[in-house]
C-alpha cells in the first residue's frame, strides 16, 4: 500500500499538468469507491447514494474554503477533515434509517437520497447559489510547481490516508464482523455480533470516504454545483467497484481508474466522428454510461471477480505453471 502511494507521488511529480490532474481525479474517486467497497462489498448493503455523500463533502469544502480559506495553507486540510466529519454524521443518520432495510428496499431508500441531496442547493439558493453552484477558494501552491501537480499531491495524500485506514480496518475485528454479517446475519447474531450497529458503522465509514472524495473533487475543479453529482454518479461508482473487483481495495482502485479513463475514451470516440453538434452532445452525454455498461457485462461474463479477481487468477496460474516446470530438487 505504501509502495503504491510512493509510485503515485512519483507519477504526480513527473506527469504533465493535465495527466497529473487526471491522476488527482482518480485518487478522489478512489476515496469514494473504497468507502463503497466497505459498505457493499464487505457488509453486503446495496447503496445508490454514494454520490449524495460526495456532494455533501464537496459543498462542505466549498463553504469552508470560501469563508476561511485565506486564513492560511492549513485551512485546506481543515476543510477536508470537516468534509469527512460532516458526511460521517450524515452516514449515521442514513445508516440508522436503513439499518433494518435490505436489498431493493435499501437501494430504493439510498436512491431517494441521491436524488434529494442535489436538489437542496436549488431550494436554498441564498446559501448554495442554486444550479449555478459555488466557486471554491484555493490558495496558491506553497511551492513553485504547476498548480495541477500540487492538487495531485494533495489528492494522492488523501487517497493514501483512506487506503491505509481502510486496509487496517478490514484486517481488524470489525472487518471480520462485517464479513460475518454479510455472509449470514442469523449466524452473526448467534455469535454475539450486534448486526444493526455493524451496518450503521459501515454506512459511517462509507460516507466518510465519499465525503473526502467529494471534497477533493471540489478542490480539484475549484467549483461545485448540483449537476456534478447526479444519480448516474452513484450508478457509476457502484459499477466501478463491481468491474474493479467487489470487496477489495485494489478493485476499488481499478474502478476509480475506469471512472476517469472511460469518459476520456468516450470523448475521443465522439471527437473522431463527424456529427452534428446536437448529436455529438447527446452522444457525449450517453456514451460513457453505455461503455461502462458494456464493460460491466463483459466483465461479468469473462471475469466474474472483476479486474482484480482476473489478475489474481492469472498470477496463481502463473505460479502453478512455474512450480510444475521447475526441475525436481
Amino acid at each position: 500500500m505504501v509502495a503504491a502511494g510512493v509510485v503515485a507521488f512519483a507519477l504526480a511529480s513527473i506527469l504533465e499538468p493535465f495527466r497529473a490532474y487526471q491522476l488527482a481525479t482518480v485518487c478522489a474517486y478512489f476515496c469514494a469507491t473504497a468507502g463503497l467497497t466497505v459498505l457493499t462489498g464487505l457488509s453486503g448493503q446495496l447503496s445508490l447514494g454514494q454520490g449524495a455523500f460526495m456532494a455533501i463533502g464537496a459543498y462542505t469544502v466549498a463553504l469552508s474554503q470560501n469563508a476561511y480559506g485565506d486564513a492560511g495553507g492549513w485551512m485546506l486540510a481543515a476543510s477536508l477533515t470537516l468534509s469527512v466529519v460532516v458526511t460521517a454524521a450524515a452516514g449515521v443518520v442514513v445508516g440508522l434509517a436503513g439499518a433494518r432495510l435490505h436489498g431493493p428496499y435499501l437501494a430504493g431508500a439510498t436512491m431517494a437520497i441521491a436524488v434529494a441531496v442535489p436538489a437542496v442547493p436549488v431550494i436554498f439558493r441564498e446559501t448554495f447559489n442554486g444550479e449555478q453552484g459555488l466557486p471554491v477558494y484555493a490558495a496558491p501552491a506553497p511551492v513553485d510547481v504547476p498548480f495541477e501537480r500540487w492538487q495531485a499531491w494533495i489528492a494522492v495524500s488523501g487517497a493514501l490516508i483512506i487506503a491505509l485506514g481502510m486496509a487496517n480496518l478490514l484486517r481488524s475485528r470489525y472487518g471480520r464482523e462485517l464479513r460475518a454479517v454479510r455472509d449470514d446475519e442469523v449466524a452473526a447474531r448467534l455469535a454475539g455480533i450486534r448486526v444493526a450497529r455493524v451496518r450503521v458503522q459501515a454506512f459511517v465509514v462509507s460516507a466518510a470516504g465519499a465525503g473526502l472524495g467529494g471534497g477533493l473533487l471540489a478542490f480539484l475543479a475549484q467549483t461545485v454545483s448540483p449537476g456534478a453529482f447526479p444519480l448516474t454518479l452513484s450508478l457509476f461508482l457502484l459499477m466501478a467497484i463491481v468491474v474493479g473487483g467487489l470487496g477489495s481495495l485494489a478493485g476499488a482502485a481499478w474502478g476509480a481508474l475506469l471512472l476517469v479513463a472511460l469518459p476520456d475514451l468516450a470523448h475521443e470516440i465522439t471527437a473522431s466522428l463527424t456529427l452534428s453538434p446536437a448529436t455529438a452532445q447527446r452522444l457525449a452525454g450517453n456514451l460513457p454510461l453505455a461503455i461502462f455498461g458494456l464493460v460491466l457485462i463483459v466483465t461479468m461474463i469473462v471475469a466474474p471477480g472483476g479486474v482484480q479477481g482476473a489478475l489474481g487468477r492469472a498470477a496463481r496460474a502463473l505460479r502453478r505453471r512455474r512450480r510444475a516446470s521447475a526441475p525436481p530438487s
